[in-house]
Formats: C-alpha cells, structure tokens, sequence
C-alpha cells in the first residue's frame, strides 16, 4: 500500500539513482560509454562501431535509421555500423544511438498500467516531434549543433519519461491523482507532492548524472538565453505540444508559429510548410526507429495542415470600462457584508480587473505549501491556458519583485522591467516572462497573511498604463481582500 504523500517525499536524488541503477540501467550505461568517446576523437568512431555490434536489435536500427530519408542523402546503401560512423560522423550516428535505446528502454517496458503506458507514449511521440521541430529550426547551422538540438530536445523531459517508465504504485498513484484533479489544481503541485520533486528537477539531475551534454544542461538551467539552439528547443517542446494536444485558445498555436517564424527571419506561410513536412518526416523516421507504436500519438498530416493554415484572431484590445468597473464592485462590496466562496471573489476581482480596468491578461496566483513558488490559480485574458500551465513563479531570490510583493504586503507597479531601478528584483529568467510594457501586481491576502499576489499586464496589446488604471487596479485588490477576510470568518 502507498504511504501518504506527506511521508514520502523521496526526492530527486532517489528517483535519479533508482531510474540509473533499477529502471534504466542500459541507457544510463549507454549514455555515459557514449560520453566518454566524444572525448577520444582518433578512436570513437572505431569503438562505437564495435560497441553495438553485439547488439542485434540496436544494430537493425542503427542502420535503417542510417538509410533513412532524414540521414541518408542520396549516398550508397548503408549496411554495416562502421560504413554508417564513416558516412554519417560520430556525433550523428551517437545520438542515433542514444535515440533508438532511449525509445527501447521506454517502449519496450510492458509491465505498465494502461493508463501509465497511454501517458508515457504520448509524452514520447511528444518529444520525438519536439527533436525533429528543432532539428528543423536549425536548418543553416553547422551538422554538429543541430544534432545536440536533437538530442537536447528529445531528452528535454527525461525526468517525466523515465518516471512514468518505472510503473508500480508511485507512477500509478500519480496518474490517478493527476486525472481525478480538477482545472484548478496545479498539476505540478501534484507531482512535488508524490515524488518530492518536480519533473523539471528530476531532468536536470538525470541530464548531470549522464553527461548528457551542455545544450541540454543549459536549455533546462538557462531557458531565457537568447542562442538559437536554447530558443530553437524551448519553442520546439512548446510547438510539439500544441501539435498533439491543441490548446483551448485557438489564438496561441498561431502565435507560436509567427513567434518562430520571427526568430528565423522567415514568413509564417513558409514556416507553416516547414511543420507539415516536418510532421511528415517525423511518422517516417518513427517507423525506422522500430517505434510504430508511436504512430497513434504523432500529429496527423491532414490535421496539422489545417492548424497551420488557421490564422490568429484579430487581436482584442479591452479599453477601461467605467461601467463594467462600477458593476464589479458593487458585486464585491456585496460579498464583502456577506459570506462569499472564495473562488467567486477572486473571480469577480479578476472579470473587473480584466474589461474594467482593460487590461489584455491577468490572474491570482497563490503560494504553494512551502511558500517557495507562486503558482497559477486563476488566469483570464490572452494566453489564459498557457499561463496556467507556465506561469509559475520562484521565490527563491528574495529580491524578486515577488518576493517583496509577498514580504512587504504591497503593491507595484512595473512600468518598464528594463529600467534600472528593477535591475536588481527583475533577473533575465523573469523578464521573458513578464511584459516589456510593465505589469502590476498586489498581494492576496486574507487579513494580515499574503497568501498569493494579483497580477496583470498588457503584454500583448503592447500599451502602457496611465495611473488611473493602477489605482483602479489597487482598487480590486483591496475590495477583493476585505472579502476574503470575511469569507475565512
């Protein structure tokens, strides 16, 4: 029987060991062998050639992953390993090493929960589409870096895959849990809870104990760097994961498209092609790997054709509303002489903040148990969806903005991260958060306990605010905290 989660609490450490040592020994090993002849460039090739041949099934893969229309480019059948490390370099055919273990080590496992396996296959092809995206992306860069932004992305979320992997009563428990939840709770509060860690933790720490490279380590570490291949994985997992599972906004896949297509200094119709394609290219070179069971997850052609096509919506732009304003209030001071649920506050607060004030997003986002992370509640506006999913904030540098919003009990107003004044309590990982054209924020409290903060901007309108509107916005904030006092009463 599972112990309560209040008892477990392993942490990254055991899970990191436990998936090395128990769960997947064979990549671990793998891996580290692979590592270490990166560093021996007069006898890797020879070595690796040698050190799967052994290996019957990996063998079979190599070579017709090796043939594949993505590596083999009009060049002679391949039909040993050591032709294949000849023809394709050490670096290409490692990490078609490294990939055909990794998707035996996690396919192969039968001894999964149904509900389990459906989640890991699912994350897989996520991560498969998410390398092929980003090997893409880098199309122009030199063949060395686009296959570490391969790897980097398809091992971006190893922590989460090699859990799921390991089956039992954690990963069992965790599923159940994480389904039985409602949209309100955080799913990754639910994780900490089960496995005392984040995914995003267990990766970072699975990456340093393999060796798994520096663009890996650094895209997980340093997510806001401004290099193409931190940028190119960053929005490949986010582009991967809006092919399998569609957003509710229809608004953000577009975006995201036109986002990328800045970045590459190309059109949004021509980078629209180059993901079809792309998603074609990616069933293919599944079916080389041996991973058919794949198939069923990767985005269909025809499907993705049509998300690309779909243009984004004219942008809404919400001007302050003077009467929306008075309607909200009234509600509030209404809740304020009467218990109210504390949702419907802090509901009202927000639909006032959001057409009264006329601000283009905003939330509540509330501390977690260790008081270490402010976390989604409540969204509204533009992005809504996906800044529940990523929209979590870290207290750990206690001159953060937050922090002293949190500590100090007050409001601010930022009208503009980049002046110097916010050098200190804005670092570069929360700038790409927030907008370049300032955000308020104010605590939630209930009487004299901060139990989250208040947030808004006008991140995609692009307009500043006037200080009418954050006196409006103050406004909201204290009328909803006085209810939240009476409510707890």
């Amino acid at each position: 029987m599972l112990k309560s989660s209040s008892t477990v609490h392993k942490g990254a450490d055991y899970w990191t060991k436990r998936i090395s040592d128990q769960e997947m020994p064979a990549l671990c090993s793998t891996v580290r062998e692979l590592e270490k002849l990166a560093k021996d460039d007069v006898s890797s090739l020879a070595i690796l050639g040698r050190s799967v041949m052994h290996d019957n099934a990996l063998t079979s893969r190599i070579l017709r992953v090796a043939n594949s229309a993505t590596y083999n480019k009009g060049i002679n059948h391949v039909s040993t390993v050591s032709r294949a490390a000849v023809m394709l370099g050490f670096d290409t055919l490692r990490n078609i090493c490294i990939t055909a273990r990794l998707l035996s080590s996690l396919l192969e496992n039968k001894n999964l929960s149904p509900n389990v396996y459906q989640r890991l296959l699912k994350l897989m092809a996520q991560s498969f589409q998410a390398a092929m995206l980003a090997r893409m992306m880098m199309t122009g860069h030199d063949e060395k870096l686009r296959e570490e932004v391969f790897i980097a992305s398809l091992l971006y979320r190893i922590g989460e895959s090699a859990f799921w992997s390991t089956g039992g009563s954690f990963s069992d428990a965790l599923d159940q849990k994480l389904r039985d939840s409602d949209s309100e709770q955080d799913p990754q509060a639910i994780v900490r809870d089960i496995l005392g860690t984040s995914f995003s933790q267990l990766t970072q720490n699975i990456a340093r104990s393999w060796g798994l490279g520096e663009v890996l380590l650094k895209s997980l570490s340093h997510p806001d760097e401004r290099t193409p291949e931190i940028r190119c994985i960053a929005l490949a997992d986010k582009l991967a994961q809006l092919l399998i599972e569609p957003a509710e906004d229809p608004n953000e896949f577009a975006e995201r498209l036109k986002q990328t297509a800045d970045m590459l200094n190309i059109e949004v119709s021509e980078f629209r092609q180059k993901v079809v394609d792309c998603t074609k290219a990616t069933q293919k070179l599944a079916i080389d790997y041996g991973a058919k069971v794949l198939l069923d997850f990767l985005p269909k052609s025809a499907d993705v054709k049509a998300s690309v096509d779909q243009e984004a919506k004219p942008l809404v732009v919400r001007a302050s509303d003077a009467a929306i304003q008075l309607k909200k209030l009234r509600e509030l001071t209404g809740y304020a002489l009467t218990k109210t649920d504390f949702n419907q506050v802090m509901l009202t607060a927000l639909e006032g903040i959001l057409s009264g004030v006329g601000v283009d997003r905003c939330g509540v986002l509330l501390l977690s148990p260790n008081r270490q992370l402010l976390q989604p509640r409540i969204m509204l506006g533009d992005e809504a969806e996906a800044m529940k999913r990523e929209f979590i904030i870290s207290l750990d540098e206690t001159m953060s903005i937050f922090s002293q919003c949190v500590e100090r009990k007050t409001p601010f107003w930022v009208a503009d991260p980049n002046a110097k004044e916010w050098q200190k309590s804005i670092n570069p990982a929360l700038k790409t958060k927030l907008s370049k054209t300032g955000f308020f924020l104010a605590p939630v409290s209930i009487d004299t306990r901060v139990i989250g903060v208040f947030f808004a901007d006008r991140s995609h309108s692009g307009r500043s605010f006037e200080p009418q509107d954050y006196d409006n916005f103050t406004h909201f904030t204290q009328l909803a905290n006085i209810c939240f006092g009476v409510s707890v009463k």
